[in-house]
């Protein structure tokens, strides 16, 4: 497969390649989101109701993309946001997004939920690796995967307090999800087609294991409510920047930094949470204003292209998550597949500065955007 051929541009090119590779299951758990998957589609939608506003006859040799993050430096003013059960798109599959990443001088962001362990992730990794913290089984088994991260070197945790129960993702009941990561054949048997349709995903799928076990949360898969007064303990056992995932008000954002995190992440969980909240991007402008400059600002959800990463910057974001951009590339090719991804974002944000008269990220602010009601 040749990822640099004209039939492979756009973010939306790589989703053809991965629909075409991965059975209906794997490639609607990556593609969906709840409900009637509004907030999903508005998202993207919210983009296209930002308008650039460039500045004319202005000249530089390059253009800087260089962004810092809870004192941390990167080459890209985006990283690739934690997508549980990678593993599932490509063997290895968080080990070859994190690889990717840090080959691009960027940062990876591990989910709690990964069928790789955390330790091989860090290891894959040549940059940078955050860890994405859910409750599933309870304090003893986080406070233990707490201290596995930390020592495997994992800079900052990135704690997500959106999923106190899942979200409703019809494509995944419809799909017979729960049926087929049971195991049990009679249950399996209506929905085994769309696997034996994919024969080339399916060896390596089987190669790699088959079913996954996710040996960074233990046996004990229950359910797990975080709470603001959760993020005392937690910080007392990390001892490092925490960044809170999940912000979509601006009394949410004050309420994580008055428990004490350094960061927060405007996110709607990709729309796969509770449909009809608001778009991440509609959403920062008011937690930017909430923040008052006490936390940094990030945000995730629809980002499908650089100009997107530059509008979010411009409206306040300090950074973005990029989370199906990359599982798209994930799905289609591993490893080059996630690097082709980067390199179209990338080269979409380089082409977007220079048009806009911006020649780093560092000099993007809201002069140069507006978005429209």
């Amino acid at each position: 497969m040749n990822l640099y051929s004209s039939r492979v541009v756009n973010i939306a090119d790589l989703r053809r390649l991965a629909e075409r590779r991965l059975p209906r299951v794997v490639f609607d758990y990556i593609d969906g989101g709840a409900d009637a998957e509004r907030t999903l589609r508005d998202n993207c939608l919210a983009f296209d109701r930002v308008t650039l506003r460039p500045r004319g006859a202005v000249a530089f040799t390059a253009v800087d993309l260089r962004t810092t993050v809870l004192g941390q430096t990167f080459e890209l003013p985006f990283l690739l946001a934690p997508v549980g059960s990678s593993r599932m798109f490509y063997p290895r599959g968080e080990e070859c997004a994190a690889a990717a990443a840090g080959d691009a001088g960027t940062g990876y962001i591990l989910s709690t939920v990964s069928g790789c362990r955390l330790e091989d992730v860090k290891a894959a990794t040549k940059h940078a690796a955050w860890y994405q913290l859910y409750l599933i089984g309870g304090r003893e088994v986080a406070e233990r995967g707490l201290e596995r991260a930390r020592d495997a070197g994992f800079s900052v945790l990135v704690v997500t307090v959106d999923t106190p129960v899942a979200g409703m993702r019809e494509r995944d009941i419809r799909n017979g999800t729960t049926a087929l990561l049971s195991g049990n054949p009679i249950a399996m048997l209506p929905h085994i087609g769309q696997l034996l349709a994919r024969p080339r995903w399916l060896t390596g799928f089987l190669r790699d294991g088959g079913l996954m076990e996710f040996p960074n949360v233990g046996p004990a898969l229950a359910q797990s409510v975080v709470t603001w007064r959760d993020l005392d303990w937690i910080r007392q056992i990390w001892r490092g920047p925490v960044a809170v995932k999940g912000i979509l008000t601006g009394d949410d954002a004050r309420r994580a930094a008055d428990a004490g995190a350094n960061a927060v992440i405007v996110s709607n969980h990709g729309g796969r949470q509770l449909d009809g909240v608001a778009a991440s991007l509609h959403a920062l402008p008011e937690v930017v204003a909430a923040s008052s400059g006490h936390v940094e600002v990030l945000m995730d959800g629809g980002i499908r292209r650089g100009s997107d990463v530059v509008k979010a910057i411009c409206l306040g974001a300090k950074a973005v998550l990029v989370g199906r951009a990359y599982a798209y590339g994930l799905g289609a090719a591993g490893r080059p597949g996630v690097a082709r991804a980067i390199e179209i974002l990338r080269a979409d944000i380089v082409r977007t500065l220079a048009l806009l008269g911006a020649g780093s990220i560092s000099g993007l602010d809201e002069t140069l955007a507006k978005m429209e009601r």
